[in-house]
């Protein structure tokens, strides 16, 4: 993927790119026995120049907020604001900051690469002379399929043509929704290389994916959300550390399998295994050096070790069971 025809140097002054205050959304549908709240009180800071992972299970509120954010649902309560527009003040410009890039591939496969972007930004208004369709179709790798129908892209082709469709009015907030859902692990990668070429360019990317994987190799700011609520808010790094716990595992020589172990280990409250014992410890209050100077120190023979932390997988379920 090339560089994006535009930069989004001009961040909001309070260099947050999404901000969601109080935002909660309740329907009360015909069939329902109550209303139903989609989201609860949810506050949100996404900052600019990020990519911000939005996860959650099935129906833990993702969508509604999308929508919202894309102006297809009406807001019950809150403040939402985008690069710093507010949706209530000028709802067209606070949608206009924001490119969608939907899950389901909508699009006409009787219109080329080029024709689609034509009509698309002839749909926001934007004159011919201000269009940017063939640097947009440069930009996601389409050039050469730029005339080609759409029906015989590849749907990896497909996925990067809903991606232009998403920038022809050059947002600087792009939403991918489950971008990746169906496709081969080679093409995920070459999305996740697209994802970071246009975030590389300035444009703020927020993604929601169920590939806890793909948030966790992409994302540097995550929030997950349940039954409507906001379950946590924080850099990767921090969420990472904020398990609380880490595992180190120790093998130790046959001789030593079958002997109890000193009581200095023991206040370690170890998990015995097949070939040895792992403990169980607080990264943020004790080391692994520390631990296996005691295991050392104890008189414990050690053949090898291995340490295991909690992924974003682990910490997912966790706050979602």
């Amino acid at each position: 993927m090339k560089s994006s025809p535009r930069s989004f140097l001009n961040s909001p002054e309070d260099n947050i790119a999404i901000r969601l205050d109080g935002l909660s959304k309740t329907y009360k549908a015909q069939g329902l026995s109550k209303p139903k709240n989609a989201l609860k009180d949810i506050n949100l800071a996404i900052p600019a120049g990020c990519i911000f992972g939005l996860l959650g299970p099935n129906g833990a509120g993702k969508s509604t907020l999308i929508n919202i954010l894309a102006g297809t649902v009406i807001k019950s309560t809150g403040r939402v604001t985008v690069w710093g527009e507010d949706l209530d003040i000028n709802p067209r410009q606070c949608r206009a900051n924001i490119g969608i890039v939907p899950q389901e591939l909508n699009i006409d496969v009787f219109l080329t690469p080029h024709e689609s972007l034509e009509f698309t930004a002839g749909m926001y208004n934007i004159p011919r002379k201000e269009r940017l369709t063939k640097e947009i179709l440069e930009m996601v790798g389409l050039t050469e399929q730029s005339h080609a129908y759409a029906r015989t892209l590849s749907g990896g082709m497909k996925r990067r043509m809903l991606v232009a469709k998403a920038m022809v009015h050059s947002p600087p907030v792009l939403i991918l929704d489950e971008p990746t859902a169906g496709v081969d692990v080679a093409l995920r990668q070459k999305l996740w290389d697209n994802v970071r070429s246009l975030n590389d360019a300035g444009v703020t990317i927020v993604l929601t994916t169920h590939y806890l994987e793909e948030a966790e190799e992409l994302c540097d700011h995550v929030a997950i959300l349940n039954h409507g609520k906001v379950m946590v808010s924080k850099t990767k790094s921090d969420l990472l550390k904020s398990s609380g716990r880490k595992d180190l595992s120790v093998t130790i020589p046959e001789s030593q399998q079958n002997q109890a172990l000193p009581d200095e280990i023991q206040s370690l409250n170890p998990i015995m295994t097949s070939n040895g014992f792992t403990i169980r410890f607080n990264p943020e209050e004790t080391s692994s050096g520390d631990i296996l100077k005691q295991i050392g120190n104890a008189g414990i023979q050690i053949m090898d070790v291995s340490t295991y932390q909690p992924d974003l997988e682990d910490i997912f379920l966790d706050l979602t069971r």
